[in-house]
């Protein structure tokens, strides 16, 4: 039986992180869970996404940052997405193509045929079964990230490239995951991301259950 792929996209400070542990304690005895992140995943993505994540990292091209996104998905489906699915594992994914698209094509200016010319040779068919984006204005996004920055400081961590942009840029942002979800409507469900985690995790589950678990379970 192949796995299933489900991603979480979302501005910063939406939310992804809960609803993921959320929805992945929801589905215990369910399904064989692996949950994952990007950039990152594997060792090779984690190093990326450190390069990538880093504020001291000097100024660099929408083409050249989505260069390293793409090199280290590639190792990140190979390594992990991929051999999960075939094992018969579901994959959830904190982020995925989808911010690419959103942070390097929406707001980068990378052009859209290049950012599908990426996705032809490194994703081919890896494609999201599922995919959830958690909406809230960005002034609300940037807050929650602000409160996560000060707790992250007690243990020497700072914000990262992202958080330290203006709120224009999120507000771009936002607007985009919203142009990715109705363009890709079969795939993608907006979830508002102002309710509670209760509310969200329920929303969630039904979504899942609706979607990708036949009514007879199998």
């Amino acid at each position: 039986m192949k796995g299933l792929f489900i991603t979480f996209e979302g501005i910063e400070g939406s939310g992804k992180t809960t609803q993921i542990l959320d929805l992945a304690q929801s589905l215990k005895g369910v399904a064989d869970v692996v949950l994952t992140r990007e950039p990152g995943g594997s060792p090779f993505a984690e190093q990326v996404r450190s390069l990538i994540l880093d504020p001291a990292t000097p100024a660099h091209s929408p083409l050249s940052e989505a260069l390293l996104f793409y090199a280290a998905r590639a190792d990140h489906i190979e390594k992990v997405i991929r051999p999960a699915l075939v094992a018969g594992q579901w994959v959830i994914s904190d982020r995925f193509s989808d911010s690419t698209r959103v942070y390097q094509v929406e707001a980068g200016g990378l052009p859209l045929d290049v950012f599908k010319a990426f996705e032809l040779i490194v994703v081919k068919l890896t494609y999201p079964d599922l995919t959830f984006i958690l909406d809230i204005p960005a002034e609300v996004g940037l807050s929650r990230a602000t409160t996560r920055r000060l707790a992250q400081a007690l243990s020497g961590e700072g914000a990262d490239a992202y958080e330290k942009r203006e709120l224009d840029y999120h507000m771009r942002l936002r607007e985009g995951f919203l142009t990715v979800a109705k363009a890709e409507a079969h795939r993608c469900v907006v979830l508002d991301g102002t309710a509670s985690e209760e509310r969200i995790a329920a929303e969630v589950m039904a979504q899942v259950e609706r979607r990708l678990m036949p009514p007879d379970g199998r």
